[in-house]
């Protein structure tokens, strides 16, 4: 599986984070809870998961994933 850049999941991790906090913040936002959800559509496709907390939690573990030393 090709896996994406550590620094593009960071990004979109850090995108989704926001929009995440503003939607609970705000939940009756038709617009916030938008983007919210392309967020997390957008890491799904990123980290190859079905729902957004997975996803987003998959990132999570990728981009702090450190390779073994040999």
């Amino acid at each position: 599986m090709l896996l994406p850049a550590k620094s593009e999941v960071a990004r979109h991790l850090e995108r989704y984070r926001a929009w995440e906090r503003l939607h609970l913040a705000t939940p009756a936002d038709h617009v916030v809870r938008g983007n919210f959800e392309n967020t997390g559509y957008t890491l799904c496709v990123l980290m190859g998961k079905r729902c957004a907390r997975e996803a987003a939690d998959a990132a999570e573990v990728y981009i702090q994933d450190v390779p073994a030393r040999i």
